[in-house]
C-alpha cells in the first residue's frame, strides 16, 4: 500500500519521466495511452484527482473510477497493461493512485482489435521526459526484441555499419534519415542497420519529444 507520505512527494516532485497527473477520469483512451506510456518505459505512477499545476482536486466516485481504470488497463491496452489501484485521501479529498508496472511484454499499445501488432499504425506510446509520446518504428522494433528474448547470432561490420561509426565519430548522435543519406541507402535500411547495432549492444536508442528516434554510443 503507497502511504500518505510518498503521494504527497510524487505531488510535489511535478511531473516527469514517472509521474502523470490527471485532474479526472476523461476516458479510457486517455488512461489507457498513459499506462501503456509507463508499461513501455519505466513504469510509474499516474495521480486522478491532481492538475497539472499540482492542486489537488479530488475525484467523483472512488469505488466507479477503479473499476473504469482497471477496465481501460483490461481492455483497452494490447496486451492488458499490469497495475496497482489504490484510493487515498490527501486535504480531506480522495485522490486515485495508480502504480503502472514496467511491462516485460513490450510493446503495449492502444487495443486494435489485430492478432498481431502493425508498426505502421499500432498507437504505441512511450514516456519522454514528462510527456507521453508514440514511438518510433525503430523504438518498436527494439521492444519487440527484447521482449522475445532472441539473441542476434549473427552480426557482420560492412560498409553501412562503418559509415554508422564514422557519422557517430564526428556528431555523437546519428539519425535514420542521416544514415540514409550520408549512406546513399533507402530509410528502411538505414532503420534496419540501426536496430541490428542496438541489438548486439554498441548502440542506445533514444527518442525525441516529436518521436523521432536517434542514435549514440553503449557508452
Amino acid at each position: 500500500m503507497i502511504s500518505r507520505n510518498k503521494v504527497l512527494e510524487l505531488i510535489k516532485g511535478g511531473e516527469c519521466l514517472n509521474v502523470e497527473f490527471k485532474q479526472r477520469f476523461s476516458s479510457h483512451e486517455k488512461i489507457a495511452k498513459e499506462m501503456i506510456a509507463f508499461a513501455n518505459t519505466r513504469g510509474g505512477f499516474i495521480l486522478i484527482g491532481v492538475d497539472d499545476d499540482k492542486s489537488i482536486f479530488g475525484i467523483g466516485s472512488e469505488k466507479s473510477d477503479v473499476e473504469l481504470v482497471k477496465e481501460a488497463a483490461n481492455k483497452f491496452c494490447e496486451p492488458p497493461v499490469q497495475i496497482k489501484v489504490e484510493p487515498i485521501e490527501i486535504d480531506r479529498k480522495d485522490l486515485l493512485i495508480i502504480e503502472v508496472m514496467e511491462s516485460f511484454l513490450k510493446p503495449h499499445r492502444i487495443q486494435d482489435y489485430k492478432i498481431d501488432i502493425d508498426i505502421n499504425t499500432a498507437q504505441v506510446y512511450v514516456r519522454i521526459n514528462d510527456k507521453s509520446v508514440l514511438a518510433s518504428k525503430e523504438m518498436i522494433k527494439i521492444m519487440q526484441t527484447k521482449s522475445s528474448g532472441k539473441s542476434l547470432e549473427k552480426y557482420f561490420v560492412g560498409d553501412k555499419e562503418k559509415k554508422v561509426f564514422d557519422l557517430l565519430d564526428k556528431n555523437e548522435i546519428i539519425t535514420v534519415k542521416e544514415l540514409s543519406k550520408q549512406a546513399n541507402i533507402s530509410e528502411r535500411r538505414a532503420s534496419r542497420t540501426l536496430i541490428k547495432l542496438v541489438r548486439a549492444d554498441i548502440l542506445l536508442i533514444h527518442q525525441k519529444d516529436n518521436g523521432e528516434s536517434f542514435f549514440t554510443y553503449a557508452r
